[in-house]
């Protein structure tokens, strides 16, 4: 039996912010290939947790690993080099306005590799194509629509060929179409190009589109209160709070 690698470690994590104790003790692994889900209700943490693992944020306590290192204790020049191998799409898309999307993109590529301008255009050219916006190299985002703002956001966090991406409440603001071509988009790197994959979101709809594994956190336990496939988690939900949240949208008060 092939054994599964492990992308992500967190360990006996905990976050505060000055006295405030956020979340203690917080443990999972996200595996390679996973579309993992961090969900919860509002102020259980979610985003905080998306800081730690991008290193905005230090934990107070506990340890995460990624790719086998621990980030906590590495040097700058290792955090470095393993953030090259992640992606993040922010919430907003975080796209400089007064630069075209082909600048955009193009901007980690000449930051971090030697590769020549001709080289670095067809890159950009081949990113803005894997997310459907072949063409649109020469405009500028208050030119496209919001959906078409957050698909050049992910063809900018791509652009390193990153072996992890991290999204930050990627359907927020979207229309539910474009909010399904975003999933649908995603689901689809994942399996092309074998991305892991980090999602931050209370969506439902995406949720159990595009997860694979999650963990659920909880404001009141400070901490996950559930784990695993979020469809598992529906047909055998290990608590009420879980309950009430995977079916909020069946009883009409979502």
């Amino acid at each position: 039996m092939k054994q599964t690698e492990v992308k992500i470690k967190v360990e006996d994590l905990t976050i505060a912010y000055g006295d405030f104790v956020l979340m203690k003790n917080v443990n999972f692994e996200v595996n390679k290939g996973d579309i993992f889900i961090i969900m919860g209700g509002s102020g259980c943490g979610k985003s905080s947790m998306l800081r730690a693992l991008t290193g905005l944020v230090p934990p107070a306590k506990g340890n995460i690993w990624i790719n086998g290192l621990n980030f906590n204790n590495a040097s700058q020049a290792q955090k470095d080099a393993l953030m090259q191998k992640c992606g993040i799409l922010y919430q907003s898309g975080a796209l400089f306005s007064s630069m075209t999307l082909a600048e955009n993109i193009a901007l980690p590529l000449q930051q971090y590799t030697n590769y020549s301008d001709k080289l670095i255009d067809e890159l950009v050219s081949l990113k803005l194509a894997l997310v459907g916006l072949k063409g649109f190299e020469e405009f500028y985002p208050s030119e496209i629509s919001g959906g078409m703002k957050k698909r050049a956001g992910l063809a900018r966090a791509l652009a390193l060929d990153p072996e992890i991406v991290y999204f930050d409440e990627p359907s927020a603001g979207l229309d539910p179409i474009s909010s399904k071509l975003l999933d649908d988009l995603i689901v689809e790197i994942n399996q092309s190009l074998g991305t892991t994959i980090v999602v931050v979101t209370h969506e439902l709809s995406s949720i159990f589109a595009i997860g694979t594994n999650s963990i659920f956190l909880d404001a009141e336990a400070k901490g996950v209160i559930a784990h695993g496939n979020p469809k598992d988690l529906l047909k055998n939900p290990p608590n009420q709070k879980v309950l009430n949240f995977l079916t909020r949208g069946e009883k009409g008060n979502a």
